[in-house]
């Protein structure tokens, strides 16, 4: 027997030892191992697979990362616009026509300043050149006399920079920044810039009660305090003569800036008072022979006045007459150069009304996608601009046309001489074509 049990226990243990083996190979063979033959933990691997996971991802969404967006361009149409100027990236804060009417100066947040052919306005492409504002942007802009050059308001350094025009090899034209900004003096924000046509001065208008006259070199000749609580808009006369402002109080106040006979600053002089509103002005204009001027106020009103006066003899100016409007602010009004015409921008929208009746004729609702911030005529009359948004509007003025027809046909029944006959009766054909071609080509 013992033989047997001796058989039996070794084929026991031979068995178990083989079944241990087995089971220690299976463990080795499920353990992975890297490249080296070292083992990988499994949770490691997991980790590593997600990172490469990621990692591919990522590249993924970089490869497929979409662009920018473009902001969408307000859309406005109507019959009377002419065109609408589009080169500008920001909003556009501020306008103003040379004074040969060859020129438009548009100034944006885009850091540039552009300069625009009038003669192109009709023209299926608008021409302009660029000026860069080196690190800043201006917010108001101003032709020189000559339209040679610009002045800016920068909005950072918070002082007047002048662009001057320089012409290339090429025959073309550029305006380039002075080596020097005039010295910053103002302790508020910038309401308006001008300049003098008669080439004498720099006005620059802050909104507490401050008013400063420069002279073109930079040098401060004068400094006015308003006394109006805070400024809400100035400006210098078309004539060249006058330094003007409006604000809290219910009046305009106008200086007349004087100069000796050999051309050196002598003072600054009170001249009169627009009276009348019972509320603060929002804006008031100039007509271009500064016989004219129109307020518009908070009181809901905007008025039409005769400023062709002998102030110097205390002659005060004629209200001519009063019309209800509604506005609020931001509000500005506009008085063509001959007179003839009044336009009034209120948020977003336009109205054009005859200087004569104060007849509202036309409106235009939803001019831009932002709230209008200038609005002017260009020295001809023929055409009302305005910017808000990253667009300058252009409308035909029609108003000034049937103006123009009215006050011609009135003076052609009265006219004594044959000569004169012809002059009325050609400035009344040339009105009646401009105006039929606007509505032919509009139809």
């Amino acid at each position: 027997m013992e033989p047997f049990a001796l058989l039996a226990v070794s084929l026991l243990l031979g068995a178990l030892i083989f079944f241990i083996s087995a089971a220690v190979t299976g463990s080795r063979r499920a353990v992975p191992q890297d490249s080296n033959g070292s083992t990988v933990n499994e949770e490691d691997s997991k980790v590593s697979n997600g990172e490469s996971d990621r990692n591919t991802a990522s590249k993924k969404q970089k490869l497929q990362r979409p662009r920018k967006e473009k902001l969408q361009q307000h859309v406005f149409a109507h019959p009377l616009l002419a065109t609408s100027l589009k080169s500008h990236s920001g909003n556009v804060s501020c306008l103003d026509f040379s004074s040969n009417g060859k020129y438009l100066a548009s100034c944006a947040d885009d850091r540039t300043v552009r300069i625009w052919s009038t003669k192109d306005f009709l023209e299926h492409d608008h021409r302009c050149v660029r000026a860069n504002v080196e690190l800043d942007h201006a917010t108001h802009v101003c032709f020189s006399p000559d339209s040679r050059a610009f002045i800016t308001w920068l909005a950072n350094e918070e002082t007047i920079r002048v662009f001057k025009m320089t012409k290339k090899d090429d025959g073309s034209f550029t305006f380039t920044a002075a080596s020097e900004d005039f010295p910053k003096k103002h302790k508020a924000p910038i309401v308006n810039i001008g300049i003098a046509e008669t080439g004498k001065f720099i006005m620059s208008a802050s909104n507490d009660t401050t008013i400063l006259i420069w002279d073109l070199k930079g040098e401060l000749l004068a400094t006015i305090n308003t006394n109006q609580m805070n400024n809400a808009y100035a400006t210098v006369s078309p004539c060249g003569r006058f330094v003007a402002s409006c604000g809290f109080t219910p009046d305009v106040k106008v200086w007349e800036v004087c100069f000796t006979k050999s051309g050196t600053f002598r003072e600054v002089m009170r001249a009169f008072d627009l009276k009348g509103h019972s509320a603060g002005i929002y804006s008031f204009a100039f007509s271009n022979d500064s016989r004219r001027m129109a307020t518009v106020s908070k009181d809901g009103t905007w008025k039409l006045w005769d400023t062709d006066v002998e102030y110097k003899q205390q002659q005060d100016p004629y209200l001519l007459y009063t019309m209800k409007c509604n506005v609020s602010d931001p509000c500005r009004i506009a008085l063509s150069p001959d007179a003839r015409v009044v336009a009034i921008s209120s948020g977003f929208s336009i109205t054009v009304h005859n200087a004569k009746t104060g007849k509202q004729e036309e409106e235009f609702l939803n001019v831009h996608g932002e709230e209008i911030a200038d609005l002017a005529f260009d020295i001809n009359s023929r055409f009302l601009v305005s910017c808000g948004d990253r667009a300058i509007r252009i409308f035909h003025n029609v108003v000034g046309y049937r103006a123009v027809i009215e006050e011609m046909e009135g003076r052609l029944k009265k006219a004594t001489n044959e000569a004169m006959r012809e002059r009325l009766q050609q400035q009344v054909d040339d009105a009646q074509s401009a105006l039929e071609a606007v509505c032919t080509k509009k139809e």
